[in-house]
């Protein structure tokens, strides 16, 4: 039944990947891909789950089959990587990000493609101008990304981010971060319990 799903949505998605393969060669693959995900984002339930997966398994780098990605989220880079059992929840935000398997994003996460996407050294030039540095971020399999959270550095494996928090620095494997600018409260293995 998911299989047929699957290609079911694929071929209703095919006016979206010409449309998508056309603006590309004129405006370039990422400013495309935004477009598209824009219009596709506001597909609701269960439908907008496939179609979204269906576009994505052939526009980004990686999309895996059983990946989920929700109303209201939008990519803006087409090197971006979702593994296998990746969520990513509503209103997401997403650049060039490597989410590994098993990583869930909760609603509203926002990580752009690093810390320095604009350039800010050059006060005699306005920021639009100025020359930035997208980079790969990496967020480790099993990893849970809380609501509303700004990742801007990698994220180690079986790794918990608070709701809210804004990751500026790595955070290693198994623990909890948490606060703005986010730090390490503790490992998960610690003797205060679960998450």
């Amino acid at each position: 039944m998911k299989t047929a799903a699957f290609w079911l949505a694929t071929i209703a998605v095919l006016p979206a990947l010409l449309s998508y393969r056309l603006r590309a060669a004129i405006f370039g693959r990422d400013r495309a891909l935004e477009g598209s995900t824009q219009a596709l984002a506001l597909v609701p339930g269960i439908c907008g789950q496939y179609l979204r997966r269906a576009f994505l398994a052939r526009v980004l780098a990686a999309c895996h089959r059983s990946a989920t990605v929700e109303f209201g989220a939008l990519f803006s880079s087409a090197g971006a990587r979702l593994d296998e059992n990746v969520y990513v929840g509503p209103r997401c935000h997403l650049g060039l990000v490597h989410l590994e398997a098993n990583v869930l994003l909760g609603a509203g996460v926002h990580i752009p493609s690093g810390g320095r996407i604009h350039g800010t050294d050059d006060v005699s030039r306005p920021i639009r101008e100025q020359q930035g540095e997208r980079v790969m971020v990496r967020i480790g399999a099993g990893t849970w990304i809380g609501s509303a959270a700004v990742v801007m550095a990698d994220v180690g494996s079986d790794s918990v981010v608070g709701a809210g928090a804004v990751v500026t620095r790595p955070v290693p494997d198994a623990v909890v971060a948490a606060g703005v600018p986010a730090r390490v409260v503790r490992a998960r293995a610690s003797a205060a319990g679960p998450v």
